[in-house]
C-alpha cells in the first residue's frame, strides 16, 4: 500500500465505500501530516492560555477537545473550537487543573529537596517506589480525565472513577502512551536550554494528540459504545467509518420497526456530548 504523509491531493476517506480502513500506525501519521501546522498553532495557543497558571486545566481541556476532533477526523476551526471548549468545560477542568498544578509543584519541590539531601533516610527506597507508582497512576489517569470532561456529561466523582478503571482496562494502550510521553519529556529535559524554543512550537500539542489517538478508543469501547448499544443505536463517532454508510451519521429510516422495545439505560446522567 502506498503511503504519502504529506499527499493532500490523494483521495480522502469515504471515496471507496468498501475500502479497508488504514492501520492505526499509518492513520496516525496521515492525520499528523495533514494537521502538522495546526498542531504548531495549537501548541502556541495552548501555552498562551496557560500563562495565568490557574487556567492550566481549562486550556488542557480545550486542547484535548480539538485533538479529539482531529482523531475523529471531524471538521474543526481551531481557535473557535479551542475557545468554545475552554469556556464550556471551564468548571470541571479548572478544579482538575488546580490539583494538577499543586501536584506538579509538590513533585518539583520534593525533587529539589532530594538533590540537597546528603544521606537518604531509612526506608527511602520503599517510599520512592510507592511515590513512583502513585505518580505513574496519576499521570495515566490524565489520559482519560480531560477526554471525559470534553466528551461526556458526567459528575466529577464519576470522571475520576472511570479514569481509574480505564487505566487498567486499557493497560496496553496506556503503557504505549506513557512511554511516548516520557520519551518526549526526557528529550526536552536532556536538551535544555536548547529545547526551550521547541516547547513553544510542538511538544504539548504533540503529546496531547498522540495520547488522545491512542487512548480515546478505550473510552469509546467501555463507555460510549455501550451507552448507544443499550439503545440499539450506533455511536455517531464510529458511524462515519462504517463501510455501508456514506454520511457521517447513521440514517435509521425504516429500521425503527426492528427495535421493538427501547432499552432503558442502566446508568443515569451519562450523556454523550
Amino acid at each position: 500500500m502506498a503511503f504519502k504523509l504529506f499527499d493532500y491531493g490523494s483521495s480522502g476517506k469515504g471515496v471507496a465505500k468498501n475500502a479497508p480502513q488504514k492501520k492505526p500506525f499509518f492513520k496516525y501519521w496521515e492525520i499528523f501530516g495533514r494537521k502538522f501546522w495546526k498542531l504548531i498553532e495549537l501548541n502556541m495557543i495552548y501555552l498562551l492560555f496557560c500563562i495565568p497558571i490557574v487556567t492550566f486545566g481549562p486550556s488542557t481541556a480545550a486542547l484535548t477537545h480539538v485533538m479529539r476532533k482531529f482523531t475523529l477526523e471531524q471538521a474543526c476551526f481551531v481557535f473557535d473550537e479551542f475557545f468554545t471548549a475552554f469556556k464550556k468545560n471551564f468548571k470541571q477542568s479548572f478544579v482538575i487543573g488546580i490539583i494538577d498544578v499543586a501536584v506538579i509543584v509538590s513533585a518539583v519541590l520534593m525533587f529539589i529537596n532530594y538533590l540537597q539531601v546528603e544521606s537518604l533516610p531509612d526506608g527511602y527506597t520503599i517510599m520512592a517506589c510507592i511515590f513512583i507508582c502513585c505518580a505513574t497512576m496519576f499521570f495515566m489517569m490524565h489520559f482519560y480525565i480531560y477526554a471525559e470532561i470534553v466528551a461526556l456529561n458526567l459528575k466529577f466523582k464519576a470522571i475520576l472513577k472511570n479514569a481509574v478503571f480505564l487505566v487498567f482496562l486499557g493497560i496496553k494502550r496506556n503503557f504505549i502512551a506513557l512511554l511516548i510521553n516520557l520519551a518526549i519529556i526526557t528529550l526536552i529535559v536532556l536538551f535544555l536550554p536548547y529545547s526551550a524554543l521547541a516547547i513553544v512550537f510542538l511538544p504539548m500539542s504533540l503529546m496531547c494528540f498522540t495520547t488522545i489517538f491512542i487512548c480515546y478508543p478505550v473510552i469509546q469501547k467501555f463507555i460510549i459504545n455501550p451507552y448507544y448499544e443499550e439503545r440499539g443505536e450506533i455511536n455517531p463517532e464510529l458511524a462515519q467509518f462504517e463501510s455501508e454508510e456514506e454520511s457521517v451519521f447513521v440514517d435509521r429510516g425504516g429500521s425503527e420497526q426492528e427495535i421493538r422495545t427501547a432499552a432503558k439505560p442502566k446508568t443515569k446522567g451519562k450523556v454523550i456530548k
